[in-house]
């Protein structure tokens, strides 16, 4: 039962953090944060899959606006060790609608503590707003 109330807090200070969306562990066992996890180890507890050697590896959207629009993908390596889960590293990519890398950014050394919100990890990979230069006005010329 340990592992599975730390599974508990661990998903819940995430999913406070706005990671809310739909994840997959190992490349599979899509749902919510907590529910992929679970179900990985589930299926390592019945022997379909075996745990890794290193880190699982959590993969999601943080924003999504069609197949052929921008998206934000997040990547998280979460350690898991005796029936502990932490936050090892994080990378947070902006790809364009052909799934080419437009921005990317990577987080080491982080806690789920001092892992950033997703608002701010989206933050960090978005293109800063291009000011349009203000239009001075129409003036007669000599």
């Amino acid at each position: 039962m340990e592992a599975l109330s730390d599974l508990n807090t661990f998903a819940k200070i995430l999913t406070d953090k706005g990671y809310n969306g739909y994840f997959h562990t190992q490349g599979a066992y899509a749902g919510k944060l907590k529910d992929s996890i679970s179900d990985y180890l589930e299926s390592c507890q019945k022997g379909a899959d075996s745990l890794p050697k290193q880190d699982l590896l959590v993969t999601g959207y943080l924003q999504w606006s069609g197949d052929d629009k921008p998206r934000v993908e997040c990547s998280m390596w979460v350690k898991y060790l005796n029936g502990k889960f932490s936050l090892d590293r994080m990378e947070v990519a902006r790809k364009d609608g052909f799934g080419q890398l437009l921005k990317k950014s990577e987080l080491t050394g982080l806690s789920i503590i001092s892992a950033p919100k997703a608002a701010e990890a989206i933050a960090m990979v978005n293109e800063e707003q291009k000011q349009k230069p203000e239009k001075s006005p129409k003036r007669f010329k000599l």
